[in-house]
C-alpha cells in the first residue's frame, strides 16, 4: 500500500482544455484583482495546501470557522479564508455571478462561482478568531483597515498558478512534495515553520525534533506575508540557504511556503498543522508562541507562550500529524550548548540573544557571537541591515494645516543636504497634490490615498538608501499606520506630530482656509468639520507657539541622532 503522506492530494485546477474555454469566456465576467494575500490564499486553495476547502468560505462556513473552528459540515478548519472587495464590486455581483480571479498584472488565475455575498461583523471575527478586536493585532488592524467590507464565497475553478520568478527550485507544491518523499522513501518527516533566519537554536530544535520523532526534517519557511517589520524572504532564503550545510542532507529538505500568516497564535498554529499534513508531513514542530504577533495595546503577549501547544495536541488525531512540542532553547556558557529552558543545569549562566537585541547589534554594527548564529547567516542580515547612519530613512511630518509642517520640513531639508551623505527629498502635502494627485478630491478616501502614495513614494526613496521628508495633514491614525508599515520594511520611520493648537492654526491662517470653512465653503476641513486623530506614538512631538522654526528643525536633527540615523 502506498502510505497516506505519497498519496496525491486533489487540487482545484481544471483541465488545459478546460482552462483554455474558460479563459475565453472570462473576458465577459466581472473582474476581481487579488491583493497579495488573496493570491496567497488562492495558490493554496488550486495546489491542495487547504484541503479540503474547494474555494472561499461560504457564509455558513465562515460563520462556523469563526465561532467553533469548524465549516458548516464538521470539518476541523480554524482560520476564515475569506475573498474580500470592495462595496463597489459588490454591487456588481450577485450569487449566481462567475467572477475572474485576477493577479496584479491581470493575468486570469481562477474563476469563481459566486453562491454567498454578505457583510461580515468584524468585530466579533477579531474577537473569536484572533482573542481581541485590538488593532496593535496586525490581523485585527488589517480586517479593519484593509480588507473589503464584503465577503464573497464560493467554489474555484483553477486556471493557472501564481507565477514566481524567485527560488523557483524551492517552491513545491503538496503534490510534489509527496511525490518527492516517496521517490526517497521518507515516511516520517518533520516540519519546521519559521518566518525568521536560523540561528543555532533553530539548528539545536530541528536536530532535537527530528531525533525525537525519528524523522526526516522539512525545513518549511513562510515567504509569503508575514508580520511587518519581519526580515524581507529574499534575505531570509538566503541565509536558510546559507546553513543547509549545517544539516544532513540526506535526511533534510528545504521548502519554501507561499502562505499569508495571519499572527493568529493557537488557531494559526492548528491551521499550520493542517497545512503540512496536507503536504505530505507527518509530525510538526510547535514551539513557544508560535505564530505569536507581540504586544496587545495593553502592552502584553495577546497569547500564553504554549496555549499553541495545547490547542495543537487537542486536535492532533483528528488532523492526523504528531505535534513535536519544544520549549524555548537557550545557551548554557558553562556546556557551550543549547539547552531547552526547563531543562538548564543549576548554577550555570544563561546566554540569550532577543530579536530586539539582534536588530539593535545589527544596527549599530556591533558583535554578534558565534554561540548565537551562523557566520554566514550574520554576513547575509548584514548585507541587508547596515549600519543606521547608512540606511535610508522617512521623517513623517503629521498636524493641521497651518501648524508649520512644511516650514520646518524644508528647514529640516536644508540642515540634512547641508550635512551630505544621502540624497534628501521632500514630499510636501501641496507639492504632491499638485504633481501625483490633481485628480483627487477632499473626501477621506481620496485624502486616504494621497497618504498612500506619499507613503509608496516615501518608500521607495528609503529602500534605495535616501531620505524622505514627508509633510501632509495625515489626519488618520489608520492611514498612518499604513504608510509606517510600508516604509518600515526599508528603514527607519520618524513620525514627527507638529502639535499646533487649532486654534493658533486658524489664527495663522495664511492660506484663507480656515475662514472658509467657518463659513461652510469648504467641506470635511481637517479641524472644523472633520476630525484630526491626534498621534499617540509619535516619535516626537514639536511645539510649534513660541518657537523658532530653526529650533524645531533642530529637534528633529536630535533625535536622528538619538536612533543613529546620522553622526553626531
Amino acid at each position: 500500500m502506498v502510505p497516506s503522506n505519497h498519496a496525491p492530494i486533489p487540487e482545484l485546477y481544471v483541465s488545459p482544455e478546460a482552462a483554455k474555454a474558460l479563459k475565453n469566456d472570462a473576458g465577459a465576467m466581472p473582474s476581481w484583482d487579488l491583493s497579495a494575500r488573496q493570491i496567497c490564499d488562492l495558490e493554496l486553495l488550486m495546489n491542495g495546501g487547504f484541503y479540503p476547502l474547494k474555494g472561499f468560505l461560504t457564509e455558513a462556513d465562515y460563520n462556523g470557522v469563526v465561532h467553533n473552528m469548524r465549516t458548516a459540515d464538521g470539518t476541523l478548519w480554524p482560520m476564515p479564508v475569506t475573498l474580500d472587495v470592495s462595496e463597489a464590486f459588490a454591487e456588481k455581483v450577485e450569487p449566481g455571478t462567475d467572477i475572474a480571479l485576477r493577479d496584479a498584472e491581470g493575468v486570469i488565475l481562477a474563476v469563481m462561482s459566486v453562491t454567498d455575498k454578505w457583510t461580515p461583523n468584524k468585530a466579533i471575527e477579531a474577537e473569536k478568531v484572533f482573542g481581541a478586536d485590538d488593532l496593535a493585532h496586525p490581523a485585527v488592524n488589517y480586517l479593519h483597515n484593509q480588507a473589503g467590507k464584503v465577503y464573497l464565497g464560493g467554489p474555484v475553478k483553477g486556471l493557472q498558478a501564481p507565477v514566481h520568478y524567485d527560488f523557483r527550485s524551492r517552491r513545491d507544491t503538496p503534490n510534489e512534495l509527496r511525490a518527492y518523499f516517496k521517490k526517497l522513501g521518507w515516511q516520517r518527516i518533520v516540519a519546521f515553520q519559521t518566518r525568521n533566519p536560523l540561528h543555532r537554536a533553530h539548528q539545536e530544535l530541528t536536530f532535537r525534533a527530528a531525533k525525537e520523532a525519528q524523522a526526516n526534517l522539512l525545513i518549511h519557511p513562510v515567504v509569503g506575508m508575514t508580520k511587518p517589520g519581519d526580515v524581507d524572504h529574499f534575505t531570509r532564503v538566503r541565509c536558510y540557504e546559507a546553513v543547509l550545510d549545517q544539516y544532513p542532507q540526506s535526511t533534510t529538505h528545504l521548502s519554501l511556503l507561499n502562505l499569508a500568516m495571519r499572527m493568529g497564535g493557537p488557531r494559526e498554529a492548528l491551521w499550520h498543522a493542517i497545512i503540512r499534513k496536507n503536504h505530505g508531513l507527518t509530525h510538526f514542530i510547535v514551539g513557544r508562541d508560535h505564530a505569536g504577533p507581540g504586544k496587545n495595546s495593553a502592552g502584553k503577549d495577546f497569547y500564553d507562550p504554549y496555549a499553541a501547544q495545547v490547542l495543537v495536541a487537542e486536535h492532533q488525531k483528528e488532523i492526523g500529524i504528531e505535534m513535536v512540542d519544544f520549549k524555548q532553547m537557550v545557551y548554557v556558557q558553562e556546556r557551550a550548548q543549547y539547552f531547552p529552558v526547563d531543562e538548564v543545569p543549576e548554577g550555570t549562566t544563561v546566554l540569550d540573544i532577543s530579536g530586539t537585541e539582534l536588530r539593535r547589534r545589527l544596527r549599530e554594527g556591533l558583535e554578534i557571537p558565534e554561540w548565537f548564529s551562523f557566520p554566514e547567516v550574520v554576513k547575509q542580515l548584514r548585507r541587508t541591515s547596515p549600519a543606521r547612519d547608512k540606511q535610508g530613512f522617512t521623517v513623517f511630518f503629521t498636524g493641521l494645516s497651518g501648524s508649520g509642517k512644511s516650514t520646518i520640513a524644508n528647514a529640516l531639508m536644508v540642515k540634512l543636504m547641508e550635512m551630505g551623505g544621502r540624497p534628501v527629498t521632500l514630499l510636501d502635502g501641496d507639492v504632491v497634490r499638485k504633481h501625483l494627485s490633481s485628480e483627487l478630491g477632499f473626501s477621506k478616501e481620496h485624502r486616504d490615498i494621497n497618504i498612500k502614495r506619499i507613503g509608496y513614494v516615501a518608500s521607495e526613496i528609503t529602500k534605495n538608501g535616501g531620505i524622505a521628508i514627508c509633510a501632509p495633514i495625515a489626519p488618520y491614525t489608520a492611514t498612518r499606520r499604513a504608510v509606517r508599515e510600508m516604509i518600515e520594511n526599508y528603514g527607519a520611520f520618524i513620525e514627527v506630530h507638529v502639535a499646533t493648537s487649532v486654534e493658533e492654526c486658524e489664527r495663522r491662517d495664511r492660506k484663507g482656509l480656515y475662514k472658509l470653512a467657518r463659513e461652510g465653503k469648504i467641506k470635511e476641513f481637517t479641524g472644523i468639520s472633520d476630525p484630526y486623530e491626534i498621534p499617540t506614538k509619535a516619535e516626537l512631538v514639536v511645539e510649534t507657539e513660541n518657537a523658532e522654526v530653526d529650533n524645531c528643525a533642530q529637534q528633529v536633527i536630535l533625535k536622528l541622532e538619538s536612533m543613529g540615523l546620522i553622526k553626531a
